[in-house]
């Protein structure tokens, strides 16, 4: 199986190259590809000087946006989804949350970060996590409709696609990575608040709350066995 692993990023630069740094060679993945989205930093410079195919967006796209342009241009196989934000990522965790899918144990993984809120960690599922693993064809035939959504509605419509599958999804902890907060990243508690009740509306606008609540108990039912990285 060919694994193709796609980044999307928006002005992070100081970050990339940490999670390139984990991806770079890994004998698992066989494409890297960085989707700089409309960046104003030296993200895209940064990706390539680590060896990263770069595709740039026309402007600021938003998460789902950049996202499907990446899964056009890749095509088949199964694809990793990566924040470009991470801290602490290792080729290890990589391989965790790879070897489920591409050993047939599970049709997708998600990640559990160290960081994710206590309540994700206490019932062992992150369902909004932007790190997976799972079937391009899985994503292929939605790619217009996904395109239309709101700027962080991917990762439910997603896991709607997942429910609708009902093959087993791995839950792979990675208690060494961590994803820093909107408001450290924007430089202001009301800053990082409003980023943050930005993305909740785009969840709640692409497939409402109560959904959401069945996503989570469908998500934790298929829940197939999976390790530690």
């Amino acid at each position: 199986m060919t694994l193709s692993c796609l980044i999307p990023a928006w002005n992070e630069e100081a970050r990339i190259g940490g999670v390139l740094d984990a991806v770079a060679g890994h004998p698992l993945i066989s494409r890297v590809l960085v989707i700089d989205d409309g960046s104003g930093d030296a993200t895209g410079d940064v990706a390539r000087a680590r060896g990263a195919e770069v595709l740039r967006t026309d402007g600021n796209l938003g998460k789902t946006r950049a996202l499907v342009q990446g899964l056009r241009r890749v095509g088949g196989g199964q694809v990793l989804l990566l924040d470009a934000d991470l801290v602490g990522l290792r080729p290890p965790d990589l391989s965790a949350l790879a070897r489920p899918v591409l050993s047939g144990q599970a049709g997708a993984s998600i990640s559990l970060r160290g960081n994710a809120p206590g309540l994700w960690r206490a019932i062992g599922l992150d369902y909004i996590s932007g790190e997976r693993v799972l079937p391009h064809a899985l994503l292929a035939p939605h790619l217009d409709r996904i395109e239309g959504l709101p700027r962080f509605g991917f990762e439910v419509f997603v896991n709607r696609l997942l429910l609708d599958a009902g093959d087993p999804v791995a839950v792979v902890r990675w208690p060494g990575v961590a994803s820093p907060s909107k408001a450290s990243k924007r430089g202001s508690l009301m800053a990082g608040l409003g980023a943050d009740a930005r993305m909740l509306a785009d969840i709640g606008r692409t497939v409402g709350w109560a959904e959401a609540a069945r996503q989570i108990a469908g998500l934790r039912r298929l829940r197939a066995p999976a390790g530690r990285s």
